[in-house]
């Protein structure tokens, strides 16, 4: 491409195009990313927010994707310690559901499908002498423990955009591209900022169509294709509720409808509970969770633990659509969580790559994947490189961000203790970049609460394309759960006044 052109136009900034982004650029293209909203505003921050196999996807014999998926969660866990971490989960044998033996063998075949061992294999557990089943009803008495990981699942997003954008890349958040069609050398689009309306047109040699829900409407009438491949849209809900245990474990639970359903301790005071598989008919935007959703999450935990909840306790909640690939499979919550890459071309040249399904697990090998169909219409390209890379803020002396944090509290004695955990647990070893010269906490300027300070926004804007309040409290943070009223209202006008000045 010329100097005004790209190589690779990305269309969506979730998580598989910021990941395609990522990859593409340190091999050396010119890549353009547009998303017209903010990064991961939609599927890809309403996940479960786990790194994990999928136990159950052994079920549907799944096992190239969760050996796969086990590959990454171990890497993954090395690239990014600071957003992603290990989680023991405790999985109850439910007398007439799946019999021990079942949850017995699945869980040796997980354990020996991981190739490594970063995390502790599974073991059987007598749940009425252990601690972990304390908050259990007294109906179940044996279990099993296993492990997999957690993610910030919307920071995954922004850090894979900035590693992008460090290594070359254009990454236009509120930029929507309205259409794009090849001519005789490249394919042309037109793209409009959102926020000015101002359109542009801009010329690559190749698109990847990462939209999410949106892949099959992008094809048909952003770019003008049609596709053998075909996406299912699942709606997935989740609810948050006061902290119903104590302890760091997490469970699963098994549910008469052949369903699992995750109870997941979550920001410090919180329980995650999810998700729901319910088929989505309608458009792929914004979603709510059902009155019938917030009921089924609650049964699941009354039928399991000796706290009861109603939709009364539910102290938040969040939806997605996930834009699975369809297979044809007769319930939603066995629709596979594979991916295919579709692509598309005009006599060998100018192809369009469209992403149909994949779970945030599998990102990095979905990107890598990508770049891999596409380098037969750029020969030259850099080899694979993002296995052993690791994401911005990742660096940390053998991924140990436990000495790490005590670092920071030493080097940093102003910090508190919740305050120091929150930023090396979002920003890593990237924190002194964005408390800067600081001495005190006076220095960081103005605190909106929680220890959310004018330097953090400002970093955020500055770095992470943060543009609203939602960016802050719900993608870069889920500050919104413990920030009071008027320290959002503070914050909106403190962006509104940082807006009006751009």
């Amino acid at each position: 491409m010329d100097a005004d052109g790209y190589d690779l136009l990305v269309i969506g900034g979730g998580i598989n195009g910021a990941g395609i982004a990522r990859d593409a650029a340190g091999r050396g293209l010119k890549v353009l990313l547009c998303e017209r909203g903010d990064l991961a505003e939609f599927t890809s921050s309403s996940s479960t927010k786990l790194i994990h196999g999928g136990l159950r996807y052994l079920e549907q014999f799944e096992f190239r994707l969760v050996r796969e998926a086990l590959a990454e969660r171990e890497r993954l866990l090395r690239l990014a310690p600071h957003i992603i971490w290990p989680l023991r989960f405790v999985l109850p044998h439910d007398e007439g559901l799946r019999p021990a033996w079942m949850l017995r063998l699945g869980l040796f075949l997980y354990d020996h499908l991981a190739r490594l061992r970063a995390l502790p294999g599974s073991t059987s557990v007598r749940l009425r002498s252990s601690a972990l089943g304390e908050p259990l009803q007294a109906r179940l008495t044996r279990g099993f423990a296993y492990s997999d990981c957690w993610v910030e699942d919307s920071r995954l997003v922004v850090l894979n955009a900035m590693d992008a954008r460090e290594r070359g890349a254009v990454i236009r958040t509120r930029t929507a591209v309205e259409s794009a069609r090849r001519d005789e050398t490249s394919w042309v689009a037109t793209i409009r900022d959102v926020g000015t309306g101002r359109s542009e047109t801009v010329r690559a040699e190749m698109v990847v169509n990462a939209a999410g829900p949106w892949v099959s409407e992008t094809l048909r009438h952003t770019l003008g294709l049609d596709s053998r491949a075909a996406v299912r849209l699942v709606k997935g809900s989740h609810i948050v509720v006061r902290k119903l245990y104590e302890g760091a474990q997490a469970y699963i639970l098994q549910q008469p409808d052949g369903r699992i359903v995750f109870a997941i301790p979550y920001e410090r005071d919180f329980t995650l509970i999810g998700t729901t598989d319910v088929p989505h008919g309608g458009e792929p935007g914004p979603v709510r969770i059902s009155g019938d959703e917030t009921r089924y999450l609650c049964d699941c935990i009354n039928r399991s633990f000796r706290a009861r909840i109603d939709p009364g306790d539910v102290v938040w909640s969040y939806s997605g659509v996930r834009p699975l690939f369809d297979d044809a499979a007769a319930k939603a919550s066995a629709v596979t969580r594979d991916y295919v890459l579709d692509v598309s071309d005009r006599g060998g040249r100018l192809p369009v790559l469209s992403v149909f399904g994949g779970k945030i697990t599998t990102y990095r090998r979905l990107a890598e994947h990508a770049i891999e169909k596409l380098a037969s219409y750029r020969p030259g390209l850099k080899p694979a490189w993002t296995g052993d890379a690791v994401l911005p803020g990742g660096d940390m002396p053998h991924a140990d961000f436990g000495s790490f944090l005590d670092d920071l509290m030493a080097r940093r004695p102003f910090l508190t203790a919740a305050m120091a955990r929150r930023l090396a647990r979002a920003y890593g070893t990237r924190t002194d970049s964005l408390l800067g010269s600081a001495r005190t906490l006076a220095d960081l300027g103005a605190d909106f609460g929680e220890g959310l300070t004018e330097a953090e926004v400002d970093y955020l804007i500055d770095r992470e394309w943060a543009r609203s309040a939602p960016d802050i409290l719900w993608r870069r943070s889920k500050l919104g759960l413990h920030l009071a009223p008027e320290g959002r209202a503070r914050l909106e006008a403190y962006m509104a006044g940082k807006a009006e000045a751009a």
